[in-house]
């Protein structure tokens, strides 16, 4: 017990095991501690050191980090402390009292120069929250970056206008537009000499996005349009899925007849043997499920770069096409290329 305190003492080695925190640390880090401390020891030459439970802590106000004082004895407040006494002081034309201080110093505070605040995009302030002198007699003021006003980005191409998109201005950006579509359309234009039987679309339904949900839907066609495979699928281990239930609308009761899985892999496996490229609207979900019909990761591979994403291609479409939409779901990708369906969309 020390000072009326009911706490234990400590070596410097049991506190840093217990992730205690000194004073000295506690300064360092531009921290304060909250409440009492939680143990204590002695030094040979009698000096007690108090440690603080890391999770009562809080951060130390900008203007006390380089106070002298912050070695506070355990009774003593914030309250109880005298506030900091300004360095030099200089009054402004305003009444306002600012205090004289080194770059570095300033810079911690977010304080900087009109010049700096300058290349930082930024216009400073009306009045400045510190000063210094330098060997010349030269008063230099810095400025509350906080206070500053941040001035419009230029354009990276032109450096003339404000940006609009891309980091460009409205007018280098419909530039650089029109050279990226005329790109990506002569790309989507160009003939591949694929065999469209040999191109699969596929899409699944899960129980959830996780490795241990189950496929629940498989439906697979060609580049013809002609449907190879359209199932549901009665999963081994979920009984249910309420929460993706509300999205592909597939209830444990719809499945309860379906085939297992295991009994439409020789099929899969057939169709995905034969095709040339597969394709999903966000392959990576169904890709990272469908890959545990083969055994071996030499089969997963194989598959792996048959594997073509549909969504990547049609974000690409829409950003030089129809720039202004961000959202690229399957649904919009349907919607804004005129592609109707009757029922639930899954």
């Amino acid at each position: 017990m020390v000072e009326g305190l009911s706490i234990p003492r400590v070596t410097a080695e049991e506190a840093d095991r217990k992730r205690y925190l000194s004073q000295t640390l506690l300064r360092r880090m531009h921290l304060s501690p909250v409440g009492d401390p939680v143990a204590y020891d002695v030094a040979e030459n009698g000096e007690i050191t108090y440690y603080y439970d890391p999770a009562k802590v809080t951060e130390t106000p900008p203007e006390q980090w380089y106070r002298g004082d912050l070695d506070l004895k355990p009774e003593e407040t914030e309250a109880e402390v005298a506030p900091r006494v300004l360095r030099d002081p200089m009054t402004l034309p305003s009444g306002a009292v600012i205090e004289k201080m080194g770059a570095k110093r300033a810079a911690s505070f977010g304080y900087y120069t009109a010049e700096r605040l300058g290349q930082l995009n930024y216009d400073a302030g009306p009045e400045p929250a510190a000063y210094n002198v330098k060997p010349d007699g030269t008063t230099v003021y810095f400025f509350d970056k906080r206070m500053a006003t941040r001035r419009p980005l230029k354009c990276v191409v032109c450096g003339q206008d404000i940006r609009y998109k891309r980091k460009m201005c409205r007018a280098c950006f419909d530039a650089d537009l029109a050279v990226r579509r005329a790109e990506g359309d002569a790309y989507r234009e160009k003939s591949r000499h694929m065999n469209r039987r040999r191109v699969l679309f596929f899409d699944l339904e899960l129980t959830g996005v996780y490795d241990h949900d189950e496929i629940i839907s498989v439906s697979i066609c060609d580049g013809t349009g002609e449907t190879l495979m359209d199932t549901l699928v009665k999963p081994r281990h979920k009984k249910k899925w309420n929460r993706t239930e509300k999205i592909h609308g597939i209830s444990p009761a719809m499945v309860q007849d379906a085939p297992y899985l295991d009994e439409l892999v020789p099929r899969i496996k057939e169709l995905f043997e034969n095709a040339d490229n597969i394709v999903a609207f966000g392959v990576s979900t169904d890709y990272s499920h469908i890959k545990y019909i083969y055994e071996t990761e030499a089969e997963r591979e194989a598959l792996h770069e048959k594997t073509r994403c549909a969504s990547i291609e049609f974000v690409r479409y829409q950003s030089e096409h129809y720039p202004d939409l961000v959202h690229a779901s399957l649904s919009d990708a349907m919607a804004l290329l005129g592609i109707e369906w009757d029922g639930v969309a899954h």
